[in-house]
């Protein structure tokens, strides 16, 4: 059934039209005259004005409602405006003194029940349109979440590709220490990992640096100051002893030490001592290349080190899968 009625009338709307026109209007050119003036074009209505002429006792006003209803039916959309002002004015009938003193209280019945199938059909299609916009809105979220999905992709693409290429035979040492700093900042920024770029704090004259930060994370609410380091040895005690210290004039900062070639064993048990004092994660390269390789999410493969360390005061603590060495 069309939700829309006035696309075409629905048999129970159309019958009742059928019986409420005739009750509706007293003569049979009263008839002829309200679809007239509801705009039926005269096409439609000529054979029957000719038989109001030559037959007139054997056209009765219900034949006349139907076969005008009938005709509009089959017009399709270019009889829509017309089905649409018929049934308005059917609908907003409201002078039943013009009916025959007889026929009064069947036209209200009959307006009443055209009037009912119309607010049930208006529900039925608001509720269709309801549900349409849904479908839309969803599909537009859905198609939002598809774009934002291949976008990170691509950003995490990229952020690999600049990681995996500092590994590369032709890159110098210096040049991987110094580009090392910008590829984690961008690699943290593809995962969405709240982040802020490193910074230097100088001397009260303006005059030498003080403290050089590689940068900032902020994880699960918690922020942790990162150090990357790309040496040709093991990173030892005085080197992150030097990290260490800085965490400590940081009242609720935490510690994130990333290094390409691992860590001493004094470097690790000085970070385990430390953890009675703050939170300190230590992180191999290698650790982060087997995240991208495995397409794992590297906030949640950071907060397992972190629920480590503070759980079994582990900061060195490497996922079952994990391949770094150290």
């Amino acid at each position: 059934m069309n939700a829309d009625v006035t696309f075409h009338y629905p048999p129970d709307l159309f019958n009742l039209l059928v019986e409420s026109l005739p009750l509706l209007n007293k003569s049979k050119r009263d008839m002829l005259l309200f679809f007239e003036g509801a705009g039926v074009p005269s096409r439609i209505l000529a054979d029957l004005h000719q038989r109001l002429v030559s037959d007139r006792k054997n056209l009765s006003k219900y034949e006349i409602a139907r076969t005008v209803l009938q005709r509009l039916n089959e017009g399709d959309e270019q009889a829509l405006r017309e089905r649409r002002e018929v049934l308005r004015r059917v609908v907003q009938f409201t002078n039943f003194d013009a009916c025959w003193p007889d026929d009064r209280l069947k036209a209200r019945g009959a307006v009443a029940g055209v009037r009912a199938i119309v607010n049930e059909k208006d529900a039925f299609t608001r509720m269709n349109q309801a549900r349409e916009e849904e479908r839309q809105s969803r599909r537009a979220v859905e198609q939002k979440q598809r774009r934002e999905k291949r976008k990170r992709a691509a950003k995490i693409a990229a952020a690999k590709q600049e990681l995996f290429a500092l590994f590369g035979a032709d890159v110098t040492p210096q040049k991987r220490g110094k580009a090392l700093e910008g590829t984690l900042h961008r690699l943290f920024l593809a995962f969405d990992i709240a982040v802020h770029e490193a910074f230097h704090l100088v001397g009260e004259d303006g005059v030498g640096i003080v403290e050089q930060v590689d940068g900032v994370i902020e994880l699960r609410g918690s922020v942790y100051f990162v150090e990357a380091k790309w040496h040709g040895r093991p990173v030892g005690k005085a080197e992150v002893s030097e990290h260490l210290v800085r965490l400590m004039s940081r009242d609720q900062a935490g510690g994130l030490i990333i290094s390409a070639s691992g860590f001493t064993g004094a470097a690790i048990q000085t970070c385990h001592e430390f953890l009675q004092h703050k939170l300190v994660v230590l992180c191999h390269l290698q650790e982060l290349v087997w995240v991208l390789e495995r397409e794992r999410e590297l906030a949640d493969f950071l907060n397992e080190k972190v629920q480590a360390a503070v759980i079994h005061r582990n900061p060195y603590f490497k996922p079952l899968d994990a391949s770094a060495d150290g």
